[in-house]
């Protein structure tokens, strides 16, 4: 059974995603919805997803450079103190920093308010292999913009549709979009400023207008019901994660995050070149005790390598088990992947046999085998 099984009672995925009829007013910010565990375990799951995340980051980030089209969008909302930079530090830094591209949209500047809302959210779109995180995003033209009064109603009401028309034509260029709204409770959230208020190291985060913005706790929560019923689509689904726990929406992010990779499925690009015809070639510029030590490492290197593609596949094999027992093509895809996965160590191994046999005789041509 898979570790995600030992923990999760089901796919945060479905648990946590928005629909039409979704009614923010009953969810229990401190709910820890599927997750069987507590804080430690969450802690523990997240470290180890880690490697796997990390893992599957790196083949995105290596299909982009080899002229991939695809990328992740990674939205992030929530109130003041909900823990969206917690994302960015906790989450995200389980993946190469090169392959992340954070972005944090505040008030718009002049320039940008002469242009449409979405302008200065297309400039700062992920490119090709990279994971894109927004902390606040375009959003905010339809619950700040509402709740002060920006703009008139029938402005941010449109902007619902244009937002849809917006992601679908991302996701149809190769973005798959994932949005997290992370949900504290008014209490919680009263805690959490008056924390940043009674430790000399918080005042930096403390702003006199989160008491503004608090003052208006209706307002928002009913225009943030409105975005998670209406732009919580099949192409870019909207995730409501309670926020009262920031380890739970951390581990559930964490989940969600993975198993999106998962599914993405990326792959190591195929190279134009020949590794033998390179590998003698790098050689020959290679004193003897250097060429000796990576003779020397060749086993450890191939064999990490196959222990990370297995587990890469055995992953992508049981997140489709998971919807086996409903979908007989799930169950086929499933067993073809764990095939492939020996199929592929198999040839892994059979590589580091040619791979050792090539460097001896590289010594042996020096004399030093």
């Amino acid at each position: 059974m898979s570790k995600r099984r030992d923990e999760w009672s089901e796919d945060p995925r479905d648990m946590l995603r928005a629909g039409p009829d979704f009614d923010l007013v009953g969810m229990e910010r401190d709910a820890t919805p599927g997750w069987r565990s507590g804080k430690k375990a969450a802690s523990r799951f997240c470290d180890e997803r880690g490697d796997l995340l990390s893992e599957l980051q790196e083949r995105l980030f290596a299909e982009g450079r080899a002229g991939g089209t695809r990328s992740l969008l990674v939205v992030v909302q929530g109130l003041d103190t909900a823990g969206k930079g917690g994302v960015a530090r906790h989450v995200m830094s389980k993946v190469d920093p090169q392959g992340v591209a954070l972005r944090s949209f505040g008030p718009p500047t002049d320039e940008e308010l002469k242009h449409h809302f979405l302008w200065r959210i297309k400039k700062k779109l992920p490119s090709p292999g990279l994971i894109g995180v927004f902390d606040r995003s375009h959003y905010e033209d339809v619950l700040i913009a509402r709740v002060d009064e920006l703009v008139r109603p029938d402005v941010w009401e449109r902007r619902y549709d244009e937002i849809n028309d917006f992601e679908a034509d991302l996701v149809e260029s190769g973005t798959t979009v994932l949005k997290f709204g992370l949900m504290v409770s008014h209490d919680q959230q009263g805690l959490r400023l008056m924390k940043r208020l009674d430790r000399p190291d918080k005042h930096w985060k403390y702003s006199t207008n989160d008491l503004v913005t608090r003052r208006k706790w209706d307002d928002y929560q009913d225009a943030y019901a409105d975005v998670f019923r209406r732009t919580s689509t099949e192409a870019a689904p909207w995730y409501v994660i309670p926020a009262d726990h920031k380890w739970y929406a951390r581990v559930a992010i964490t989940e969600i995050l993975t198993q999106t990779l998962i599914d993405m499925d990326p792959e190591w690009p195929s190279v134009r070149w020949d590794p033998e015809v390179q590998r003698r070639e790098l050689a020959a510029l290679m004193s003897t005790e250097a060429l000796r030590a990576s003779l020397k490492d060749t086993e450890s290197q191939v064999k990490k390598a196959v222990k990370d593609d297995r587990r890469v596949r055995e992953e992508t094999a049981r997140a489709r088990a998971d919807v086996a027992d409903s979908d007989p093509l799930a169950e086929a895809e499933a067993q073809a992947r764990e095939a492939e996965a020996v199929a592929t160590a198999a040839a892994a191994m059979l590589d580091l046999k040619r791979t050792r046999e090539q460097k001896a005789e590289l010594l042996e041509e020096r004399g030093a085998g």
